[in-house]
């Protein structure tokens, strides 16, 4: 198994939402992040999904990642936090997340493993309120060929008036 080397880039900066069609093509990776037992804790109870694999450290033990894992729903709650740092659009009134167009869990994530985004811009389509711009997000995990997700994400960028 190989590792993961590459090193975090500089965001994308994009002068404008006029701009964003120019950008499509650019790629920036993101800054590593640990998740803790404890966040992962904090997510069972917030969805009430309070599953062995996720809480019980001595039964994950010996199960098939031999240890607790991360719900497939936290890695991609992380998003926003791991991924909206990489696009810098400027003369924006208001961003939004406008969705996603598909999510694939690939890979568990272990408690106490760090993963972090890397994001391509795939399209931007001028809309009545702004752009749509289309990313492909990965989640790699450190250390870890196959990444945790991989997502298509939709964010609505409205230009200031």
């Amino acid at each position: 198994m190989s590792t993961v080397t590459s090193t975090p880039s500089a965001p994308i900066h994009v002068p404008s939402v006029a701009a964003l069609a120019d950008a499509v093509g650019q790629r920036a990776t993101g800054e590593w992040f640990t998740i803790e037992q404890a966040r992962i804790d904090a997510f069972a109870d917030a969805t009430e999904d309070h599953q062995w694999i996720h809480l019980d450290a001595e039964r994950a033990a010996s199960g098939p990642f031999g240890t607790t894992i991360a719900h497939g729903f936290l890695t991609l709650s992380l998003l926003p936090r791991l991924a909206s740092s990489l696009v810098e659009v400027g003369g924006v009134a208001m961003a939004m997340n406008y969705g996603l167009d598909r999510v694939r869990f690939l890979n568990p994530v272990t408690a106490g493993s760090r993963v972090r985004a890397t994001t391509e811009l795939t399209g931007a389509e001028t809309v009545a309120q702004g752009v749509r711009l289309s990313s492909t997000v990965t989640i790699e995990i450190e250390g870890v060929d196959k990444p945790a997700l991989v997502a298509q994400t939709l964010a609505l960028y409205v230009p200031e008036a």
